[in-house]
């Protein structure tokens, strides 16, 4: 789940539904996810977070609070890209591996 302001050129009316409620809703959701699914990665796993969101909060904000949280990780690399720069929607994408033993 993400806030989609990635899409906002295609779909200008969803600007009109976001709140900061709603924002923070969705950040506690994405963090939840990260930290539920990762640990059933095994050692040398990657995990892929993506949204179609602009917001630094949903992103790289999102994935350094998760590294934080859970040392067994590495980012490996992220990307973003911007509808002002590419003419197309907006994501984000980071690509992390588990450094932890197997359980």
């Amino acid at each position: 789940p993400c806030s989609g302001t990635g899409v906002l050129r295609r779909k200008p009316d969803a600007k009109w539904t976001l709140t900061q409620k709603f924002i923070d809703e969705l950040l506690l959701t994405q963090s939840q996810i990260l930290d539920e699914y990762a640990p059933m990665l095994k050692r040398g796993g990657l995990l892929v977070y993506s949204t179609c969101s602009i917001f630094p909060s949903e992103n790289k904000k999102q994935v350094q609070k998760f590294l934080e949280r859970n040392a067994g990780y590495q980012l490996l690399e992220d990307r973003k890209i911007s509808p002002a720069d590419s003419g197309f929607d907006g994501f984000y994408m980071a690509k992390m591996i588990c450094q932890n033993s197997p359980a």
